[in-house]
């Protein structure tokens, strides 16, 4: 039996995360990681102790890694943060007050601050942790009562959120928080205006009155035609799951609008909702604003797209791709 087909379950069955990012993209990650640890294990210590403070900085950690790793998440966003920690830290300490079994009590303010998160719109995975730790924390934590929301527990939350606007400012295809991303994004175009190079039905009406009269097209005849034109007017486009980092693509317009970007970041395979709406951060290499660097939802990055290019010596030529869109059929 080959080793190939059991390889392949054991990886679907793990799941393994998408893992396209650059490299550099990877180790803007970590410093932001470092940066933000540093400012909250300083005020943690102020208050706890170095003891007492680390069950603490482990939620805190968590909370870096999705702030800095996926800022544009979800999960990432400050009222999940800044909610999550606090709704969370209130509850851990009132199950601590209960003076049950600490196996009881710790197990309790986990569930009761998952429900919480939920119904508060604030789901923030490492808030479970800053709940675990109000009870589970030990004699420093249990001494600061309801004191421990405060102090260190919000002031933790305000530093590492502070840190992580300031870090991700820096780079201009990570914006923190993530509407600031959505800001730099070019709006979509109105629903009731056709995309550029889409073939309407009256562009198709229009070319047939000034056809032979013996060879007029109804209007049912227009309709069967106008139906496949969308796709037909799109064969040249990606589809969104082929979009890929450090490849190259072209709007293939003419003049000062022309542009060729390099995907430099997060794009990946997949075309479920939650895909689309991911950010792709790309740095234009050549035409309009070369050298700027931005962020774009996928879905509107690949509506942007013409084709795919590669850079033969000097000059850019086409890929050879197949798109998605393609329509093939019996042309007999």
């Amino acid at each position: 039996m080959s080793a190939r087909p059991v390889l392949g379950a054991l990886r679907s069955f793990a799941g393994p995360g998408a893992n396209s990012s650059g490299h550099l993209e990877k180790w803007v990650s970590g410093t932001g990681g470092l940066t933000g640890l540093l400012g909250v294990m300083l005020v943690s210590q102020a208050y706890l102790g170095l003891s007492g403070s680390a069950s603490l900085v482990a939620s805190m950690g968590a909370s870096a890694v999705l702030l800095f790793a996926v800022p544009h998440g979800p999960l990432s966003q400050p009222w999940p943060v800044v909610g999550g920690h606090l709704v969370s830290a209130v509850i851990g300490v009132a199950c601590a007050r209960l003076n049950a079994q600490p196996l009881i009590s710790s197990a309790l303010a986990v569930a009761l601050a998952i429900s919480a998160m939920y119904y508060l719109r604030c789901i923030h995975p490492p808030g479970g942790a800053t709940a675990l730790t109000a009870v589970a924390g030990g004699d420093a934590v249990h001494a600061l009562g309801f004191h421990y929301v405060l102090t260190p527990v919000l002031l933790n939350v305000l530093v590492i959120l502070f840190v992580a606007i300031v870090f991700n400012l820096a780079f201009p295809w990570r914006r923190y928080p993530a509407v600031w991303a959505r800001k730099q994004n070019p709006p979509a175009a109105p629903a009731d205006k056709p995309p550029a190079g889409l073939i309407t039905r009256e562009d198709i009406a229009s070319a047939a009155a000034t056809m032979d009269p013996a060879r007029v097209i109804s209007g049912d005849a227009l309709d069967t035609i106008y139906s496949p034109a969308p796709c037909n007017a799109e064969s040249g486009t990606l589809h969104p799951a082929d979009i890929r980092v450090d490849r190259y693509y072209c709007n293939g317009t003419f003049g000062p609008d022309w542009q060729v970007r390099q995907v430099i970041g997060d794009a990946g395979p997949g075309t479920a909702e939650s895909s689309l709406n991911k950010m792709v951060t790309y740095r234009i290499v050549a035409g309009n604003k070369r050298r700027h660097v931005g962020t774009a939802r996928l879905k509107d990055f690949a509506g942007w797209v013409r084709y795919e290019v590669s850079l033969n010596e000097n000059s850019w030529q086409r890929a050879d791709t197949t798109p998605r869109y393609a329509v093939t059929g019996d042309t007999t």
